[in-house]
């Protein structure tokens, strides 16, 4: 590839936060700015991919992907801050006030090995060439810096007829990459569009392949998936597709939808599998526990709470205005509402502090939500008299 001028490279962040700082600049705005930069140093510039697709359909976005004839390299000369991630594909990131842009070299993709990622890559100069590698259709749609679209691969016409449609062969490129089968199912459920015949053969076919993917990288799709607005239709298009023993989440085909992400994976008993942080795994034991249990009880609610019963219950069908009003009537909401302090407890029983303690708070929880004993001090300190003189 050859440079076209021999314009000198400048301090890209200080012309940035310029043009970022202008009264009505935007996202969009910046990018625009980018690509113009770019053609400025003699090579040619896109915005590309899902923000174009969005942007079409009157979605919101918040990434922008840009593709350029120029080289990592040759884009290094032009932003000197921009970083290439280790996992380097020809592509560089150019980050600025937590935006974050990812410009990728025109390239053909060759064999991938590990169903995942190109084991060689070949820069081009030539987008249709480039556009030739991308998963579908949809996400095929560029943008010049004047807003101008181009749809050298029909991808608007997808969009219109509402269909999920590779690029090119579907056989080739979900063998080529097990993630576009996630991909496929997440656009479908998110856009509310249909996947062509050819799209759900290949699906089948190429099912196994999921097995090569990382637990994080699935984690990633069924996210997006479960949290949809539309999530019933991805959900149904899992099962449909088979996809369930891939996945290694047989247990959806039981699960009622909830908006509760966390309520979703709890039932699917697929903590020892899928990487979850130590606060969600607490939160999943939780649901899980409570789903086993009647959520109007009022230790129930005590125990686990407002929300976690209140997802369990609507996942179980409950009412759940008749599980918060009930919550709302409980005489104690946490062991802190208990109207006597542990020091106090003791002193009556003329007694150290000691582990004897739990037994009797729990005791008291119990007996205060079933309406067995007040919460008043004097009854509590009574109770503890006549049921823990013998400690």
């Amino acid at each position: 590839m050859q440079l076209m001028n021999n314009k000198k490279p400048f301090g890209f962040l200080f012309c940035l936060k310029k043009w970022y700082n202008k009264d009505g600049d935007d996202m969009l705005n910046v990018a625009k700015k980018i690509l113009s930069e770019i053609e400025e140093h003699g090579y040619v510039a896109y915005i590309v991919g899902g923000y174009v697709r969005d942007y079409l359909l009157g979605n919101t976005s918040n990434d922008i992907d840009i593709c350029t004839n120029a080289t990592p390299k040759e884009l290094k000369e032009i932003f000197l801050d921009a970083l290439v991630p280790p996992d380097d594909y020809g592509s560089v990131i150019v980050t600025f006030n937590n935006i974050q842009f990812s410009i990728t070299t025109f390239r053909r993709e060759h064999s991938y090995l590990d169903h995942r990622h190109p084991d060689e890559v070949q820069y081009v100069d030539n987008l249709y060439q480039d556009l030739l590698r991308r998963d579908f259709t949809i996400n095929s749609i560029c943008m010049d810096k004047d807003e101008n679209i181009i749809d050298l691969l029909h991808g608007k016409d997808d969009m219109n007829k509402k269909f999920i449609r590779t690029i090119g062969n579907s056989d080739q490129k979900f063998s080529q990459d097990a993630l576009r089968i996630l991909r496929a199912i997440r656009f479908a459920t998110t856009l509310d569009f249909c996947l062509t015949d050819d799209v759900n053969k290949a699906i089948t076919k190429h099912k196994k392949l999921l097995s090569s993917l990382s637990y994080e990288r699935k984690r990633e799709e069924l996210d997006k998936i479960f949290t949809s607005t539309n999530a019933k239709r991805g959900i149904s298009l899992l099962i449909e597709l088979n996809l369930l023993e891939e996945l290694e989440i047989p247990k959806l085909r039981e699960v009622h939808y909830t908006d509760s992400l966390m309520a979703i994976w709890a039932l699917l008993d697929v903590v020892s599998i899928y990487p979850f942080t130590s606060n969600e795994k607490d939160l999943m034991k939780d649901i899980h526990e409570a789903y086993l249990l009647n959520n109007l009880d009022p230790y129930v609610l005590y125990r686990y709470g407002l929300y976690v019963n209140s997802v369990v219950g609507e996942m179980k069908g409950e009412s759940s205005s008749e599980i918060t009003r009930i919550y709302n009537l409980l005489p104690i909401h946490s062991r802190r509402d208990i109207d006597a302090t542990g020091d106090e407890i003791c002193a009556c029983l003329s007694k150290a502090p000691g582990s004897y303690l739990k037994e009797i708070y729990e005791d008291l929880e119990h007996a205060i939500l079933y309406g067995k004993l007040e919460n008043k001090k004097e009854d509590i300190l009574s109770y503890c008299i006549s049921s823990y003189h013998e400690l």
